[in-house]
C-alpha cells in the first residue's frame, strides 16, 4: 500500500464520541506529503478524566474555543482525499470516529480502513517483538518515535509503520 492517509484520535473520556484531537498523515506513492492535527471540542459538553488527560495532556482549557468534530471532519474528509485510511489499534479510532458521526447525525462513508496493528500481529512473531504497541513497534522497526498520545505523532508513526510492513 503507497498511497493512505494514516488518522489517529485521543479522547477526553471513555466515550468514543469525546474525540478531543484528529491527526493525520498523508502518504502518496510511498512518501510522506502533508500532515492535519487539530484540537476538538468534544460534544456534548464532555468532561476531561484525569486519566485521560493525563495520558495525552489535554484538557478542557485546550479545546474550550475548538471547533465541534462536524466542523473538524468536514476538513478532515477534503484532507482525505479519497484514500484508505490506516490506523494502529484500528478498532478503537474507527469506532471513535463512527460513533462522533452518529453523535452529530452525520453520514458515515465505508471509509476503506487497514490496521497496522493486525498486520504487526499477522507478520512479526511474537518472540522477535513481545508487544506490539505503537513505541514498542517503532523501536523494533527502527522508527524514531516520542510524543506517544499526540494523535499527529501517533499517526506519523501509523504511517512509517504501515510503510515498512504493509508491502
Amino acid at each position: 500500500m503507497n498511497s493512505f492517509v494514516a488518522i489517529d484520535v485521543e479522547t477526553a473520556n471513555n466515550h468514543p464520541t469525546s474525540i478531543c484531537s484528529i491527526g493525520a498523515v498523508k502518504v502518496v506513492d510511498g512518501l510522506i506529503t502533508d500532515t492535519f492535527y487539530e484540537l476538538v471540542k468534544p460534544e456534548p459538553d464532555y468532561y476531561f478524566r484525569h486519566f485521560t488527560e493525563n495520558i495525552h495532556g489535554i484538557g478542557r482549557a485546550d479545546t474550550e474555543d475548538a471547533r465541534c468534530f462536524a466542523e473538524v471532519w468536514a476538513d478532515v474528509d477534503s484532507f482525505l482525499e479519497g484514500l484508505p485510511l490506516v490506523a494502529h489499534n484500528k478498532a478503537f479510532d474507527e469506532k471513535c470516529i463512527r460513533a462522533a458521526h452518529r453523535c452529530y447525525g452525520m453520514d458515515y462513508p465505508d471509509y476503506e480502513f487497514h490496521c497496522t496493528l493486525v498486520t504487526a500481529r499477522r507478520t512479526i512473531p511474537r518472540q522477535l517483538c513481545p508487544s506490539f504497541s505503537l513505541p514498542n513497534l517503532c523501536s523494533f522497526l527502527g522508527i524514531p518515535f516520542d510524543n506517544h498520545h499526540n494523535a499527529l505523532a501517533d499517526a506519523e508513526a501509523c504511517a512509517k509503520i504501515a510503510l515498512t510492513i504493509c508491502k
